[in-house]
């Protein structure tokens, strides 16, 4: 058996991290939110897929290939949490924890639709509000569920 994986899998816009309404979602860059999570996961034997798309056909094939077998997948959908059905349905096929991640906190946004994703009734847990903190709060989550687990 390979090396267990945990899947981030970041949705639109935030290849714009960093520069895209810093008021809101910070001056860190996604190559900063991976540098968080791989420190997470610094000496442990858990590897680390991380991506980024602004395509659905793309984040339902990466949630696809983390189906069966992940150690678990941190998602933060971004625009894809209110109208990304084709990923809810490839979100419900996974067999690991998930983990929905947003840096805002989307409960206190300005407007109302922000707060009703779509994905959060299918995850294991969510994290809002804590900025790019929350991807490693994520992280070290699916570490204590596996934990439990072997417990």
């Amino acid at each position: 058996m390979g090396q267990k994986v945990i899947h981030v899998l970041n949705g639109p816009n935030l290849d714009l991290l960093g520069q895209r309404e810093p008021a809101i979602y910070g001056h860190q860059t996604l190559a900063d939110v991976e540098a968080l999570c791989r420190a997470e996961l610094d000496g442990r034997d858990v590897g680390l897929i991380f991506r980024q798309t602004n395509a659905e056909h793309e984040m339902v094939g990466w949630l696809h290939e983390a189906r069966i077998g992940a150690y678990g997948v941190i998602l933060n959908p971004a625009a894809f949490s209110y109208a990304g059905y084709s990923i809810l349905d490839a979100l419900k096929m996974c067999d690991c924890p998930i983990i929905e991640v947003h840096i805002s906190n989307i409960h206190r946004r300005d407007e109302p639709w922000r707060a009703q994703s779509i994905m959060t009734p299918s995850v294991t847990a969510i994290f809002s509000g804590a900025g790019i903190d929350g991807y490693g709060l994520a992280v070290r989550h699916l570490l204590q569920i596996d934990r439990r687990k072997a417990a």
